[in-house]
């Protein structure tokens, strides 16, 4: 009779995250299982249900993973800014370096994870993430570089064109050969959206109010 593996992870949930973010690179959504992210993480196939009930809650937990990394990233790319509209515009840079940097997480927060508002701590990992884009968007309204009125809009197009990008890029959609220049691609089009958001007057949906986040 075969003997089950034990596992030797001081953090059994985390390596479980890392190696379902391996499982994603090396063979997509389709081969995703939780017995095949027990395999790469060299633990017995029933151990990934200590910590998650199906692959689904595992993959977002993937995705919550990420948009703390996301968020992390925008704060970090925005630090040395010179003023509030800079900041709005690095840390749509550092949107796009976050996805390149790591593309399955990415994917995991945008494509595969189908319903992660029913898993309340991975959904707040996401509302955080858009609040940092908010919060730079309220800051540049009150320094006079947009103007004022309800934010979040602005935050929608801001965030529009920087995923665009992150998703073109990612799937190799850009006629751009290197990351280097897909960055400095994003820093101009940053730069020309926060110029195109000094000037415009926000005016509500044409269908009826946003949808609360």
């Amino acid at each position: 009779m075969k003997r089950a593996r034990p596992y030797h992870h001081g953090n059994l949930k985390q390596a479980l995250i890392q190696a379902a973010v391996k499982v994603l690179a090396k063979m997509g959504p389709r081969a995703f299982t939780l017995r095949e992210v027990a395999r790469q993480a060299k633990v017995s196939h029933n151990a990934p249900y200590r910590h998650f009930r199906d692959k689904d809650e595992l993959l977002a937990a993937v995705a919550g993973e990420g948009f703390e990394q996301l968020a992390e990233s925008m704060i970090t790319a925005a630090a040395g800014a010179g003023n509030a509209l800079e900041a709005l515009e690095l840390s749509g840079l550092g949107y796009v370096h976050f996805a390149l940097e790591w593309p399955e997480h990415f994917s995991a927060m945008f494509d595969y994870s189908q319903d992660l508002g029913a898993y309340p701590e991975y959904a707040a990992s996401g509302r955080r993430a858009f609040q940092v884009l908010l919060d730079n968007i309220v800051a540049a309204q009150k320094a006079g570089h947009m103007p004022s009125g309800d934010p979040q809009p602005l935050a929608l197009v801001a965030w529009s064109l920087v995923h665009g990008i992150a998703k073109l890029a990612i799937a190799k959609r850009l006629p751009l050969e290197s990351a280097d220049a897909i960055l400095g691609f994003t820093e101009f089009a940053t730069r020309a959206l926060g110029d195109g958001l000094s000037n415009v007057v926000p005016s509500p949906p044409a269908h009826g109010k946003l949808r609360k986040r």
